[in-house]
């Protein structure tokens, strides 16, 4: 059995940074990681990658030879990568034997409550590769100071649950800068926990722009509490503790604690008895440099 996270979320929200922060966690806590980049315009990648969908088809082709905008062009991709899915499998399949595998998908959030084709995608893999993937959903944290905002983001984050039927994780990203954007109307519990939305509605009555939407509003505030499925764990990439106490809640989700109890109180023995030498940013530089080494190194030959 092979476990993974599948990495969403809308533009902005973290998700590259999220895999390269993440890996580098893993890696010190003894799991062998591969990261899958599966966005076709990430073509900045801080993270060397296993897999990378740029080799099988590239956004900025598609849109030049199809005529398509960036949003078009993303779903062709995905549209794409279903039909060719024996090529994905094939690169997964020297990893699956001790790999841990994170999957770097668009922000195209369309892709994960409206078209089909990246969860089946998703579905395929798991099938044929015997994967359990968690769903780990990426909403930047700064959502929160905006209550309009916020209900946006719970309305995403409750249609992707439902559509994609993974186990799934709702993150607020970035939480180390919701301070920058001005005091919060509630304590932060308030908004991971997702209980009695009404609250809300008192701050969106004044705002002139809202405040005619009221009943709109209230109906959708009453779909998401009634589902009662959308809870959030906060996240900083930078503090290894946030890091850890999200991988616990992961792992819980898809069953790796329970697949191996014993490696997996060995690895988080190690965050418990020492310190981790994490510091994401060093890591992150040390990282670049190797790979700008490279870089001169090919273009030197």
């Amino acid at each position: 059995m092979v476990f993974g996270q599948v990495v969403i979320g809308p533009p902005g929200s973290g998700k590259t940074t999220y895999c390269n922060g993440m890996s580098q966690f893993l890696n010190l806590i003894g799991r062998k990681v591969a990261i899958i980049n599966l966005d076709p315009a990430n073509d900045s990648l801080p993270y060397e990658c296993a897999a990378n969908i740029e080799d099988l088809v590239k956004l900025s082709d598609v849109m030049v030879e199809h005529s398509l905008g960036p949003n078009g062009g993303l779903v062709y991709c995905m549209d794409y990568l279903e039909k060719n899915i024996d090529w994905l499998e094939a690169k997964l399949k020297p990893l699956i034997k001790d790999h841990y595998l994170l999957f770097d998908f668009p922000g195209q959030v369309e892709l994960f409550f409206l078209h089909s084709n990246a969860k089946n995608v998703i579905m395929k893999l798991i099938k044929k590769l015997n994967l359990t993937l968690t769903a780990v959903h990426l909403v930047d944290a700064h959502l929160c100071s905006d209550p309009g905002k916020y209900i946006s983001a719970l309305l995403l984050s409750l249609s992707t649950m439902l559509h994609l039927e993974l186990p799934h994780v709702n993150v607020l990203s970035k939480i180390d800068l919701i301070e920058s954007y001005g005091k919060l109307a509630f304590n932060l519990d308030f908004y991971t926990d997702v209980q009695d939305l009404s609250y809300l509605q008192n701050h969106l009555d004044q705002d002139p722009r809202s405040a005619k939407y009221r009943k709109l509003t209230k109906e959708l505030c009453e779909v998401i509490e009634n589902f009662g499925q959308v809870t959030f764990t906060t996240l900083d990439i930078q503090d290894r503790e946030s890091v850890g106490n999200l991988v616990k809640q992961i792992d819980q989700s898809n069953g790796y604690i329970f697949a191996g109890m014993e490696a997996s109180a060995v690895e988080f023995s190690k965050i418990a008895i020492r310190p981790v030498d994490w510091d994401y940013y060093r890591v992150a530089a040390v990282q670049e440099k190797y790979m700008k080494d490279d870089e001169n190194i090919d273009s030197d030959d």
